[in-house]
């Protein structure tokens, strides 16, 4: 059973929004004990999904939980907008798949970057991706 210790939600909507996510994520990490690597490999994933979420949808939210399993300590951050949504999540995970003219390594990317990686996305409604990385 997974418990969540403490939680944090940030509006994204500018690259301000960006960097203030990052280092609360990054300061988060550091304080559950995440490697260096881990660090960078969680805010890596972020970074992604943010800029996704203010490329294709303008912005929307982010929440960071400190998570427990048992004697697992992680990390769940939770990005959600309100945007178009994405009409074909399998193609949009593919690799070099891009709406937008871009490399299209940013959803399979950050699946490769945590343990665990959920997306959710409606026409019309938004999307939602939901990761996690344990220690």
């Amino acid at each position: 059973m997974v418990t969540v210790s403490r939680a944090t939600r940030l509006s994204i909507s500018n690259e301000v929004d960006l960097v203030r996510a990052r280092q609360e994520v990054r300061v988060q990490a550091q304080a559950l004990g995440f490697s260096l690597v881990d660090q960078t490999r969680i805010t890596t994933a972020v970074s992604e999904l943010i800029r996704n979420m203010m490329k294709y949808a303008g912005g929307g939210t982010m929440e960071i939980e400190g998570v427990r399993n048992g004697i697992r300590a992680g990390l769940r951050i939770i990005c959600h907008d309100k945007g178009p949504g994405i009409p074909d999540i399998g193609l949009a995970m593919k690799e070099g798949y891009s709406t937008s003219n871009g490399l299209g390594y940013g959803l399979p990317g950050t699946k490769r970057l945590v343990d665990e990686f959920d997306i959710w996305s409606e026409v019309g409604k938004g999307t939602r991706v939901t990761i996690s990385k344990w220690r």
